[in-house]
């Protein structure tokens, strides 16, 4: 075992606080990871806040992790001490069900092991990379590629193959019009990655305020959702809708705004139930859907994509001291466009 420098909410709702944590000894298949860069993703603020139901506490998030390898089990064959890696937002599954053998692991039959807020194979709670070092089986550890640096590659982990995963499942590319709604942590790297597969890009906010933002990131085109117009305008226009936001929408307005047998897919995750009249999805052939991160192999894929086309996050680089404060910001849509935690500062 280890102890190492966390930040942690000791329970649901509460700051979080400056604590240390115990890591496992390094097993067998383990990769000991000196984290370098920990993202801020809106999901750590659902579950430090228990809006997606009850949670482990004292809870450390943390599923954008970036680092360095410092120690390697002897079964280890995929990492040596010095790699630059990642780590994502599972880190366990149980490696045998369907969904496991076909590289889905973040639909495993059984449940995935989150890298926090879960409880691993040991019986022991899962915490996050909002601490100076983790403990992860060589398995869900993936290699960040030279082109990237870590600190703008850590988002990468959570929001780059949330959107990578459904942009290429249903076809983004060449001759293909795409919508991004919201221009948040997602949905900066949606229209980046769209743009990079060759999609016409449009981005869909409820104001024009970042308008500026989201062409100089690859849109071609910028609508703001609360001009009534905006949804007569661009009806019937587009093959792919890929939603960001976690506030309910009028799902029947956006689903007008398909072209025949066109996707509308959900990667943000509101707390509420929507409304939805299904005559807008059988009208048109329409296909509401919904995506989870991806699987292991897949988010190298992203990784090695987002390289090529030297697409890291938009960063704000903030010291652990701060991460109360940013949790208020996220909330309130104040951050261009993702907060990275310098864990150097824990």
């Amino acid at each position: 075992m280890t102890t190492v420098a966390a930040y942690a909410a000791p329970a649901a709702k509460a700051p979080l606080e400056r604590t240390t944590i115990e890591r496992r000894a390094v097993r067998e298949f383990d990769v000991l990871i000196d984290i370098k860069f920990a993202g801020i993703c809106h999901s750590d603020i659902h579950q430090a806040q228990e809006g997606w139901g009850e949670a482990i506490f004292p809870m450390v998030p943390g599923h954008e992790i970036a680092g360095v390898v410092s120690e390697v089990g002897p079964g280890v064959t995929r990492f040596q001490v010095g790699d630059r890696v990642g780590v994502g937002c599972m880190v366990d599954s149980c490696r045998e069900c369907d969904n496991c053998k076909a590289g889905l692991e973040q639909y495993c039959a059984k449940g995935n092991i989150p890298t926090y807020n879960g409880i691993g194979r040991d019986g022991e709670p899962t915490y996050g990379g909002y601490s100076e070092k983790v403990v992860v089986d060589e398995n869900y550890v993936v290699r960040i590629p030279d082109g990237l640096s870590l600190d703008v590659a850590a988002p990468l982990l959570c929001a780059g193959i949330t959107l990578y995963s459904p942009l290429k499942r249903w076809g983004a590319g060449p001759g293909k019009k795409v919508a991004i709604v919201g221009l948040g942590g997602l949905g900066h790297m949606g229209v980046k990655i769209a743009h990079a597969l060759g999609a016409e890009v449009t981005v869909l906010s409820q104001s024009l305020r970042k308008k500026d933002d989201g062409l100089k990131l690859g849109a071609d085109h910028y609508y703001a959702t609360s001009d009534e117009n905006t949804f007569k305008e661009l009806a019937g226009t587009f093959d792919l809708i890929v939603s960001t936001v976690s506030a309910p929408l009028d799902f029947n307005a956006y689903l007008t705004l398909l072209k025949t047998q066109g996707a509308l897919v959900n990667v943000g995750a509101p707390e509420e139930p929507i409304s939805l009249n299904l005559f807008s999805v059988i009208g048109g052939g329409k296909t509401l859907a919904g995506s989870m991160i991806g699987g292991i192999a897949e988010t190298q894929e992203m990784l090695d994509f987002c390289a090529e086309h030297s697409l890291g996050a938009e960063i704000e680089l903030i010291a652990a001291s701060e991460i109360n404060e940013a949790y208020e910001r996220v909330q309130s849509s104040d951050v261009r466009y993702r907060f990275v935690i310098d864990t150097a500062t824990i």
